[in-house]
């Protein structure tokens, strides 16, 4: 069984998002954000106390976006990765990076200025805000190519960079969407197994809640 520990709408969401693509059973275990302050047990799973840390077996993980790339190649073949001989191949590798590396990274300093540390160091908030949007723009490029980042179909480069907004939404940068991102997340988040992620973590935060 592949065990999942997950902060709702994390970093993890990406695996979990990836798991209900894919139709894997797992366990998931949820915990209050940030997990090394406020579920210090947390530390004997992962001792870095970062989110999020899959198990499947011998294998340990905690790179979110290698957890993505693992699950998709380990349990395929399917729709959601591409073979290495694919002239997208490295498109693909790109861009599920990408969506870590490149989005991600300047948004959890939003985060961390603007939500967690507030008043410290707005600035900074709003240098790497603007950081974020530039970048955003890569996506905007690829979009005038079609629906989905590469390879013509859904794939993990879009669960990938499709966390990258779901965050955007959260640190309130969506506003700032350009209509084709817009659609693309309204896509994403309108394809079943992100729905069903989306359940799952409510779902398991209302059991944590009771017991």
């Amino acid at each position: 069984m592949i065990e999942l520990w997950h902060c709702p709408d994390a970093r993890s969401f990406r695996p979990l998002w990836a798991l209900e693509e894919l139709g894997l059973d797992y366990e998931l275990h949820l915990l209050p954000f940030p997990p090394r302050a406020r579920a210090p047990e947390y530390l004997e799973v992962n001792p870095l106390g970062t989110i999020p840390a899959m198990r499947d077996g011998e294998t340990f993980m905690t790179e979110s976006a290698a957890i993505v790339q693992y699950l998709v190649t380990r349990y395929g073949p399917n729709e959601l990765a591409l073979a290495a001989d694919d002239t997208a191949f490295g498109a693909w590798l790109n861009w599920l990076h990408f969506g870590e590396a490149t989005l991600t990274f300047p948004q959890t300093l939003v985060l961390r200025y603007g939500t967690f540390e507030k008043g410290r160091a707005d600035a900074a908030a709003e240098d790497y805000a603007r950081w974020f949007l530039s970048r955003l723009r890569h996506v905007d490029r690829a979009l005038e190519q079609g629906d989905w980042l590469c390879a013509g179909r859904f794939t993990a480069a879009d669960i990938s960079v499709g966390y990258a907004l779901l965050l955007a939404r959260h640190l309130k940068l969506s506003e700032h969407f350009s209509p084709a991102v817009a659609d693309y997340w309204e896509r994403l988040s309108a394809r079943p197994a992100f729905l069903a992620a989306k359940a799952a973590q409510k779902m398991d935060l209302a059991e944590a809640l009771r017991a």
